[in-house]
C-alpha cells in the first residue's frame, strides 16, 4: 500500500470511529481495499443506501432495521437479536459487524468521513426522490 493510500485508510475509517467518541477502527462503518493492487486504485465499501426495501431490511426477522425516509435504513439496536442475516443480505458487502457487542454497524450518513477525505472524493449528498443508487 502506497504512503498516500494508506493516509486515505486511516484518515476515513478513524474519522468514521469519531462518532462514538473514540480512536481506532474497530467500529468504523467504512472500510477501503484495494481493487487489484497499487495500479487499480481502491475501492470504498460504504452503505449506498438501498431503495426501500433494503435487503439487510428485508431479511431481518425482527424488524430491527427500517428504512430511513427515503433511501438506506436505522438500526435499532434494542430490537436486534444478533443473527447477522442482514451482513449476509448486503450485496456489497457494506454490513460490518461489531463482534463486541454482537450487532451490526451501518453507516449512519453523518458525513464525517467526507470532511475527512484527504482526497475528496468522498461526498453526502441529499437523494433525489426516484433517482438510483449506484
Amino acid at each position: 500500500m502506497t504512503a498516500s493510500a494508506a493516509l486515505a485508510v486511516n484518515c476515513v475509517c478513524f474519522a468514521c470511529n469519531m462518532r462514538f467518541g473514540m480512536g481506532g477502527l474497530g467500529k468504523s462503518t467504512i472500510h477501503i481495499k484495494s481493487a487489484g493492487g497499487v495500479e487499480r486504485g481502491f475501492v470504498v465499501v460504504v452503505c449506498r443506501a438501498c431503495k426501500d426495501p433494503a435487503p439487510c431490511a428485508r431479511v431481518c426477522p425482527v424488524d430491527a432495521l427500517e428504512s430511513r425516509k427515503g433511501y438506506g435504513v436505522t438500526l435499532d439496536k434494542d430490537k436486534c437479536i444478533g443473527c447477522g442475516r442482514c451482513v449476509e443480505a448486503c450485496p456489497i458487502g457494506a454490513v460490518f459487524w461489531d463482534a463486541e457487542n454482537n450487532k451490526p454497524e451501518i453507516c449512519v450518513y453523518c458525513g464525517i468521513c467526507a470532511k475527512y477525505c484527504p482526497y475528496d472524493v468522498i461526498e453526502l449528498e441529499e437523494m433525489k426522490t426516484g433517482s438510483e443508487v449506484s
